[in-house]
C-alpha cells in the first residue's frame, strides 16, 4: 500500500483569513491542551483536513493527523491530499512514505495517543473500554475532595502509558526503549449538550521516546493505522526519527 505523508498549512489568503475563526478555532480563541473547548477545535480541525480529501464523496477517513500548531497539520494518508490546498490550505507539501527499515534499527518517536483497555466486568458482562490513565487514578478522590489525583496524573500517565505503549510494541513490531509523557489532558466530546458533569471525554497523552524494530513491516502497517483510539481528533499519528 502506498503513503504520504503531508505538511498543510492554511492558507493567507483574504477568504481563508476571514473565515479563521470557524475553521482554526485555536488561531482566534488561544485554546490550550487543557482549554474546555479542546474538542470542538480538534472536531473543527478534522472536518477542515477532510476538505483536502472530499474528491470521494463516499470514502470514510483512512488518514491519520496532527495539529502542530499556528494553521500548520501533518498528514498520513494512503493518497494523496487535494494538490491545490482545496482553497483552504497553501499547496501541501507531500512526499511518498516508504521508510527503509531493518530489525534492529533503533527510532525516535512522538506521539499523541488516546490511550485504552478493555477493563473485564464479569464472566457474564462484556468487558468496558477505559482509558489507561483514567483507569489507573480511579480509585483516588476527586479533585474537588483532595489533590490526590492531580498530584498522581502525570506519574500515572507515564506508568501507564508506558505499558499501553510496550504492549502496543509486541503487536507491532517494535520493543519499547525509553518513554517519557511529556503531557495529559481530558477532553471533553464537542457535541455534548447539558452539564459538564457527567460529559462524555477522552485522555490525550503526549508521549516520546526511542524504540528498536523488530518486525519492520508490522510496524510500518501499525503505523499507516495509527496507534490508539480517537484518531478523529488527531490522535494516533506516530512520528519517527533516526535515533542511536
Amino acid at each position: 500500500m502506498s503513503l504520504y505523508l503531508s505538511r498543510a498549512t492554511l492558507s493567507r489568503s483574504p477568504a481563508t483569513t476571514a473565515l479563521k475563526a470557524l475553521i482554526d478555532p485555536p488561531e482566534a480563541r488561544g485554546v490550550g491542551l487543557h482549554d474546555p473547548d479542546r474538542g470542538r477545535v480538534m472536531d473543527a480541525h478534522h472536518r477542515l483536513i477532510w476538505s483536502l480529501f472530499a474528491g470521494d464523496a463516499s470514502a470514510e477517513r483512512d488518514f491519520l493527523w496532527r495539529s502542530e500548531g499556528k494553521g500548520r497539520f501533518l498528514i498520513l494518508s494512503p493518497r494523496p491530499p487535494a494538490p491545490d490546498g482545496a482553497g483552504l490550505f497553501d499547496p501541501p507539501e507531500i512526499k511518498p512514505f516508504a521508510p527503509d527499515l531493518r530489525a534492529g534499527d533503533r527510532l525516535g518517536f512522538v506521539l499523541r495517543a488516546n490511550a485504552t483497555r478493555t477493563r473485564k466486568l464479569g464472566a457474564q458482562v462484556r468487558g468496558q473500554r477505559v482509558d489507561v490513565v483514567m483507569d489507573a487514578l480511579h480509585g483516588l478522590p476527586s479533585g474537588k475532595d483532595s489533590d490526590a489525583r492531580r498530584v498522581a496524573r502525570m506519574d500515572a500517565a507515564t506508568d501507564a502509558g508506558r505499558d499501553w505503549l510496550a504492549r502496543q510494541g509486541a503487536r507491532a513490531g517494535f520493543d519499547l526503549l525509553d518513554f517519557a509523557a511529556a503531557d495529559y489532558s481530558v477532553v471533553p466530546l464537542p457535541d455534548h449538550r447539558g452539564k459538564r458533569r457527567g460529559q462524555p471525554q477522552f485522555g490525550i497523552i503526549e508521549m516520546a521516546g526511542r524504540l528498536r524494530i523488530t518486525a519492520p513491516a508490522d510496524f510500518v502497517a501499525q503505523m499507516a493505522q495509527g496507534f490508539g483510539r480517537a484518531k478523529a481528533f488527531g490522535c494516533g499519528l506516530m512520528l519517527v526519527r533516526r535515533a542511536p
